[in-house]
């Protein structure tokens, strides 16, 4: 009998909301998740960062992309080695619920 692959977990950063003052479209705060799944199991995180106003010109709110805050989401998380420990953690609940090493209940019924 062939041996079943492990499924692969996809990781998805989305923005939840966004914090902005209206005078100038500075964003201060940034609420984001990170979802995972591997098309049996899922995780998820949820968090908010704050964000000192930058120098120079901003970028007008209503050019701002998904891609741009999520960037600014994980740089100021640490960067690629934290977004690393972030999808570690969520994968390491995939596997928990995968295979299970904590229960809890009664033997009788």
């Amino acid at each position: 009998m062939p041996k079943q692959s492990k499924p692969v977990t996809t990781f998805t950063w989305a923005i939840a909301n966004l914090e902005r003052e209206t005078s100038d479209g500075y964003v201060y705060t940034v609420h984001y998740t990170v979802a995972a799944n591997d098309g049996t199991y899922g995780s998820s995180a949820y968090g908010s960062i704050g964000l000192e106003r930058p120098e120079g010109e901003l970028i007008p709110y209503a050019d701002l992309t998904l891609d741009i805050v999520i960037g600014w989401v994980q740089e100021k998380l640490g960067g690629d080695e934290k977004v690393a420990e972030i999808e570690a953690a969520l994968q390491a609940q995939i596997e928990e619920q995968r295979q299970p090493t904590k229960a809890a209940g009664v033997p009788w019924q």
